[in-house]
């Protein structure tokens, strides 16, 4: 891949992970919490608890993405980006612009769904 290819995608790499960093300070600075006294009733209560739930989902799948992108940029500075993990071929341009964060190229990753489907 070129060197400005490759400028390209360590700085969208580079955004989506000072904004999801951003996300999670906002998180940790006290825009989730929960305070019985907030809350008059169960129903109420109930309500932030769900809340509460899919937030924390959210910020899980957050630090995995943001493990994605690290890796993504670690490649970058080792020279292997756009390289599949599973064949080594390329993984695509149009690919790694849809999913910058990709690993597998589009037929190893069809293989490795089509393996999912039928095992679960």
């Amino acid at each position: 891949m070129r060197k400005r290819e490759l400028d390209k995608f360590r700085k969208l790499l580079n955004e989506q992970r000072d904004q999801l960093v951003g996300n999670a300070k906002r998180a940790v600075a006290g825009e989730i919490h929960l305070d019985p006294d907030d809350f008059p009733d169960e129903i109420d209560t109930a309500s932030s608890e769900v809340n509460l739930a899919f937030q924390g989902r959210l910020r899980e799948r957050e630090r995995g993405l943001l493990a994605k992108i690290n890796l993504a940029l670690e490649k970058i500075e080792d020279g292997v980006f756009g390289e599949c993990e599973s064949c080594g071929e390329e993984v695509g341009i149009k690919r790694l612009q849809a999913r910058p964060v990709a690993e597998l190229c589009i037929d190893c990753k069809s293989e490795q769904e089509k393996l999912e489907r039928n095992l679960g």
